[in-house]
């Protein structure tokens, strides 16, 4: 059963989605309680029968393993979850990533990543460069994929691997974060419209997140490095977002450096649309499933 894409924007309102994104106090709040009370991580109690789950420990990181259980595996993806750097994954999440497995006979590595204020960019991005550089022992192709602040990871990952001569890599981005210094002109137009995220509040998470790092760097904002020799990319981005702008000049930045790109654009869709339980929605997995298919 879907859900009508007009009640979203509404729901997110009436709970509140927008509080540690929208103001400074409440970004700062939010890195407070989770501190305080971290979240848990863990995969849903019923797991379809069509996936098997596993996990074990890079250091402290937890990291699940999600295979199909019938048909082999094919390939690897990397999936890295979203949540603002400070929330941890969810059960949108997981049944995006049970459906990767199973659809497209993959086998899905899911690293827990630090959140602040505990976690920064450069460890993430060592995390996720470390798994990637293990699959490929496998002999079989590794894809990477993340949404939001798992996007920005995802693709600043790309670019690092890149960098150390691993290039064609294929990369999903659903609603990525791509620019940390959140200064692209468009987005005070699009910022009344979006319903869940913040530029005062963001801010705030995003230096927190470079850590030593300059915002500028492409560990942090993938959108600063240079994009050629990346594999195909799939971006999916909805008009009611202010990351929307940045998802633009990526598309544009990366056919520019001829990297083929796929850009699932919904007009008045809200950030990280694909995770949602529209119809829309699935749709969209269902193009994210096909590009990941091994």
């Amino acid at each position: 059963m879907y859900l009508p894409e007009t009640i979203i924007p509404a729901f997110l309102r009436l709970t509140h989605a927008n509080r540690p994104f929208r103001t400074v106090e409440g970004a700062h709040e939010a890195i407070r309680e989770r501190a305080l009370r971290p979240a848990a991580y863990g995969p849903p109690a019923r797991i379809p029968p069509d996936v098997s789950v596993t996990v074990y420990r890079d250091g402290a990181t937890p990291v699940y393993t999600v295979s199909p259980t019938s048909g082999g595996s094919s390939g690897h993806v990397v999936y890295t979850h979203g949540g603002g750097w400070i929330n941890t994954i969810r059960s949108q999440h997981w049944a995006l990533i049970f459906q990767i497995a199973a659809e497209a006979g993959v086998t899905v590595t899911v690293p827990i990543w630090r959140l602040l204020p505990y976690g920064d960019a450069r460890e993430a991005n060592a995390l996720v460069r470390r798994l990637h550089t293990d699959l490929r022992r496998s002999g079989k192709p590794v894809h990477l994929a993340g949404d939001s602040a798992g996007g920005q990871i995802a693709l600043s990952a790309a670019l690092a691997l890149r960098d150390a001569g691993v290039s064609g890599i294929r990369t999903v981005l659903i609603a990525p974060a791509l620019d940390l210094t959140i200064s692209n002109p468009r987005i005070p137009d699009v910022l009344p419209t979006d319903p869940w995220l913040g530029v005062d509040g963001c801010r705030v998470l995003a230096e927190k997140w470079a850590g030593d790092l300059p915002l500028t760097d492409p560990v942090v904002s993938p959108l600063f490095g240079e994009l050629h020799d990346l594999g195909p990319l799939l971006i999916a981005s909805g008009t009611r977002d202010i990351l929307n702008p940045d998802a633009h000049l990526l598309v544009e930045k990366a056919r520019a450096a001829a990297v083929e790109v796929t850009f699932l654009e919904r007009a008045g869709a809200v950030h990280d649309y694909p995770l949602l339980p529209t119809r829309v929605g699935a749709i969209a997995r269902s193009r994210i499933v096909d590009a990941l298919r091994g």
